[in-house]
């Protein structure tokens, strides 16, 4: 009989701030489960959380999470399941300090911890990162660790690695310290399977139309062995499906190339095996860890100005003619020109439409300026003004509005020796978490090109994703596309066929960027990163998808010559 501990069950109930509020307690009820694990944050989120300390110093958390806990303590205490989430956002100690009131009202016994450190905004000017309104350190999972050692019940952290709340209750359920590389490594995987809620059990999926019951799809569960191997499943009788394409599809989610860093181990993700076990059951093993980089990134959210923007119909015939009109007239007519103009034209319209909205294009102008006068209510005004002056037909979308503050992301990079890792334990000790003494430079992966081509045979034209899958979102400024097939012929073809220079013709919006191509045969995948595609990130730019959650999905739309040998998966 063997002496290794049996697996612990990890439930995820949050993939982002907003997400569905009820899945902690369909996690609770499902099943058993020894873990509740929630990321509430991203880079936008850390943006609107600074917004709200400057209003108010006791918030900069997910407000939300306090809602969920106060709903479900009573079973979580009667389950006796560990919480370990990042919802402290800009202020785990305001977090920790609202969730102990919740409990004493509640009067259930529930231990809690809060990790702290990764705000270095005090320290932003000293480490040379400028003056943002938030800067936060991406810390590891050995804080967690130490407050789960302590005790403690429920932990909330800062701004920690997504993987880290998976990888820190492991690292405390199984003992594990700096030196388990592979099996730190594992988790890391595993975290970062379950990090994005139901994007592992058919969200997001481009094969949706196999899985079941998409409707109300079931959050994931990581069941993470001693070894650092795991499985990946669901509650039974929840919506969707865990499947080997699922799970691949969200291993390829906003990474780069091989090498997936994080600051207590850095995971080999062209080493990972993954098996179909059993029915919503895919294996993760196989998976070979390194040293972690000796620099965490930091997350930067500078105040940019003012953002304004408005949009007008074009209906018609001459659509190009009277935008081109209509451009000329307006910046003629603005008192004060901003800093940063741009217009689009985004043509929905056809030819003999049978309908007037059909028959219409939509012409959008952004404005952005420090100074709010020159992208205000003023700015938008000009355009009203034009309203019996210029092309036939002319509307507007909404009346003019008076612009918004935008933020802009910028990461950074600081030795972690120099960021106070610290836990707050749950008798109210704080003490000091050491980085990993393994820390390295970090070793740049290389973009590799496609290999040279052969001959397939006979093909047909039709859509890239008729065999290919896709998911594809944004890192900063930068954007990437993961693509795999099901076969490892299939990936042979794949791998031949889109090169960087295939996927420019595919994407022209693309042509003029810096791309970086990474394949990945043991998934029979290939990655690749899109720098500058989001210009200054999600909050600052206007790209018609700002997040490039929808990039995948255009180059699957995209036709190409498939081989007709794979005809049948398309019929299968």
């Amino acid at each position: 009989m063997s002496d290794a501990p049996r697996p612990i069950r990890i439930g995820n109930v949050s993939g982002f701030y907003g997400d569905r509020f009820s899945a902690m307690r369909e996690m609770l009820e499902g099943g058993d489960l020894d873990f509740i694990v929630g990321d509430y944050l991203a880079e936008l989120t850390m943006l609107i959380l600074g917004r709200d300390r400057l209003k108010d110093p006791n918030l900069g958390y997910a407000k939300t999470f306090l809602r969920q806990m106060e709903e479900n303590l009573e079973l979580i205490a009667e389950k006796d399941v560990k919480v370990v989430v990042n919802a402290g956002g800009l202020n785990p100690h305001g977090l920790a300090v609202d969730l102990r009131e919740v409990i004493e009202k509640l009067g259930v016994d529930r231990r809690v911890a809060f990790v702290a450190g990764d705000d270095i905004v005090a320290r932003a000017d000293e480490l040379g990162l400028g003056t943002p309104i938030a800067a936060n350190a991406y810390l590891g999972a050995f804080g967690i660790k130490a407050a789960l050692d302590a005790g403690a019940d429920i932990v909330v952290t800062g701004r920690v690695t997504d993987a880290s709340l998976v990888v820190g209750s492991a690292a405390s359920a199984f003992g594990w310290g700096y030196d388990d590389i592979d099996q730190l490594a594992g988790a890391v995987v595993a975290g970062h399977v379950i990090e994005c809620s139901a994007q592992a059990t058919g969200g997001n999926y481009s094969f949706f139309t196999e899985i079941p019951k998409m409707g109300r799809l079931g959050f994931p569960i990581a069941e993470v062995a001693a070894d650092g191997t795991s499985v990946i499943t669901k509650h039974e009788g929840t919506g969707g499906a865990v499947l080997v394409g699922t799970i691949t599809a969200q291993l390829l989610y906003e990474i780069a190339g091989p090498r997936y860093y994080n600051p207590d181990a850095t995971a080999r993700m062209d080493t990972i095996t993954l098996a179909q076990v059993g029915a919503d059951r895919v294996s993760i093993s196989g998976v070979k860890g390194e040293a972690p980089p000796k620099d965490l990134k930091v997350s930067l959210n500078h105040l940019g100005g003012i953002r304004n923007e408005f949009e007008v119909v074009v209906t018609g015939l001459d659509i190009e003619a009277k935008a081109a009109l209509f451009q000329e007239q307006f910046e003629d007519a603005l008192a004060e020109r901003p800093a940063e103009l741009s217009w689009d034209l985004v043509r929905h319209d056809r030819a003999n439409a049978d309908t007037e909205e059909t028959a219409s294009a939509i012409l959008r102008c952004v404005a952005r300026d420090a100074d709010p006068r020159k992208a205000g209510r003023k700015f938008s005004s000009t355009a009203v003004e034009l309203a019996l002056a210029s092309y036939p037909g002319f509307t507007l979308t909404a009346p003019p509005a008076n612009g918004a503050p935008y933020g802009v992301f910028e990461p950074a990079y600081v030795d972690a020796a120099l960021v106070p890792h610290q836990v707050n334990l749950p008798d109210g000790v704080t003490v000091k978490v050491e980085p990993s003494p393994l820390r390295t430079d970090a070793i740049v992966d290389q973009s590799v090109d496609a290999p040279a081509a052969t001959d397939w045979g006979e093909t047909f034209t039709a859509p890239l994703g008729t065999i290919v899958g896709a998911r594809s979102g944004d890192k900063g400024g930068s954007a990437n596309i993961g693509v795999w097939v099901r076969s490892a012929e299939e990936f042979a073809w794949l791998d031949q066929t889109l090169s960087v220079n295939r996927l420019k013709e595919l994407l022209p919006e693309i042509a003029d960027l810096t791309v970086h191509r990474y394949p990945l045969p043991n998934m029979w995948a290939i990655n690749f990163v899109i720098e500058e595609v989001l210009g200054r990130g999600v909050a600052e730019n206007v790209r018609f998808d700002p997040q490039a959650k929808g990039l995948g999905e255009w180059l699957r739309s995209r036709t190409v010559a498939i081989p007709t040998r794979f005809r049948k998966t398309e019929e299968s």
